[in-house]
């Protein structure tokens, strides 16, 4: 099959755990082996999450501010594609060296009028006590929301429409190469008179890795988190593992608006829209997932 495979950024650093290079390495180390596995028995494209090092950039810049204006969210967004695209490439030729492997800055095309941009909901950077997030509402302008049991910032996350380097992409796939790209939903950019311009969001990655499918043609997309799966009532003592969704009968109202709910409509748009099926779970079980023996599997019927 030809597998499209979105790595979570909570996958690439567990939820609390410090944003540092070498804890980063270990989580891309284990996540490289689970796309070793995948890739051994099935055509591969990769992308990636990037919140937690979006953040974190955002507020390395922010510490600068009176010496330099902090960098927009579209460059940031940039910067964290490259950096997290180089460590899983470099992870990926070490534990294939058979394999030609690609990263590329990637660009999305997003609706400058989407409603997004007046409600944001896509959780970016580390986790916060109430006390300091409230300073960097008061300091930085910045919207928090609650994330489990801490407070993170939230961006505007507009719908992906397309992917703008979908031709290099497929022409790279052809020629054998393993392709990382569209990391963090890929940087966001709008088209007025006739030019392009990044804007102030980020793109969510399971929305853009589903574009990327469909354009594609591929037959599956797999998408990769820290838990192993979709849950009813996620969070309390009557928590209960979904392990079958069907595309055209599922209220996605039902769950969280920015964690779970982006996964779960990517899923289901890539399904109806012609693909074989989606999957939802646990990096260590991706293969599993694919062969419909773990995680949340998303079909037709």
């Amino acid at each position: 099959m030809k597998v499209v495979i979105a790595l979570g950024g909570n996958a690439l650093l567990k939820r609390n755990e410090p944003l540092e290079t070498e804890i980063q390495r270990t989580n891309i180390r284990k996540a490289s082996r689970a796309v070793r596995e995948v890739a051994a028995l099935h055509e591969v494209i990769l992308t990636h999450g990037n919140g937690p090092q979006v953040g974190l950039i955002a507020l390395q810049a922010a510490a600068c501010s009176e010496t330099v204006c902090p960098y927009p969210l579209d460059v940031i967004g940039a910067q964290s594609e490259g950096m997290l695209g180089y460590m899983l490439g470099r992870e990926i030729e070490n534990q294939m060296p058979e394999r030609k492997v690609v990263n590329l800055i990637t660009e999305t095309l997003v609706d400058a009028s989407d409603p997004a941009f007046q409600s944001p909901t896509e959780f970016v950077g580390p986790g916060y006590v109430e006390a300091g997030s409230e300073r960097l509402v008061r300091e930085m302008g910045w919207v928090f929301k609650r994330d489990g049991d801490s407070f993170r910032r939230v961006v505007a996350a507009p719908m992906p429409v397309e992917v703008l380097e979908i031709d290099a992409i497929r022409m790279l796939f052809e020629s054998g190469y393993l392709v990382i790209c569209a990391g963090g939903g890929g940087v966001p950019v709008v088209k007025e008179n006739g030019l392009f311009h990044g804007v102030e969001a980020v793109v969510n990655k399971d929305r853009t890795a589903g574009v990327l499918a469909s354009h594609l043609d591929f037959d599956f997309l797999l998408m990769l988190t820290d838990v192993d799966g979709v849950y009813f009532d996620w969070g309390t003592d009557e928590a209960r593992l979904i392990s079958k969704i069907e595309a055209t009968n599922i209220d996605t109202s039902q769950f969280e608006e920015g964690t779970i709910r982006p996964k779960i409509e990517a899923g289901c748009g890539f399904v109806n829209s012609g693909g074989r099926g989606a999957g939802i779970g646990s990096v260590v079980d991706a293969l599993k997932i694919l062969n419909g023996e773990a995680g949340t599997i998303i079909s037709r019927r």
